[in-house]
């Protein structure tokens, strides 16, 4: 049985901005608190290590569908220096994290070993 996913089965979205060293994780924070006064989204805590399949130290952004097209758009320009991993939520970790994601800046070979293929 092969399972369908659509625009209809995204739930929510993630955001994680990627950052490298202290600086980098000043300026997460920075981009965050910005983020979070302009938009209803809910701030994660701020790695320093990777984490999940996640190649570097990372910050997550969730938001509904509809933040997404005011939220994305703003973090293009407001990013800073930092790349952006942008993915659904639609229940499958695997197919939030590779079917339909987005970078902003550079991209990154993420560690998918923990994900099921369906």
């Amino acid at each position: 049985m092969t399972t369908q996913f659509s625009e209809k089965s995204i739930k929510a979205f993630h955001a994680h901005l990627y950052f490298k060293d202290e600086a980098g994780t000043e300026m997460a924070k920075q981009v965050a608190q910005q983020a979070s006064e302009l938009f209803e989204i809910k701030v994660g805590r701020f790695h320093q290590k990777p984490v999940g399949p996640h190649p570097l130290w990372s910050c997550q952004l969730s938001f509904s569908v509809e933040t997404f097209a005011k939220i994305v758009p703003w973090l293009m320009f407001h990013r800073q220096s930092l790349d952006v991993f942008l993915h659904p939520v639609t229940g499958n970790d695997y197919v939030d994290h590779t079917q339909g994601v987005s970078w902003l800046g550079h991209s990154y070979p993420l560690n998918l070993a923990q994900f099921t293929p369906i």
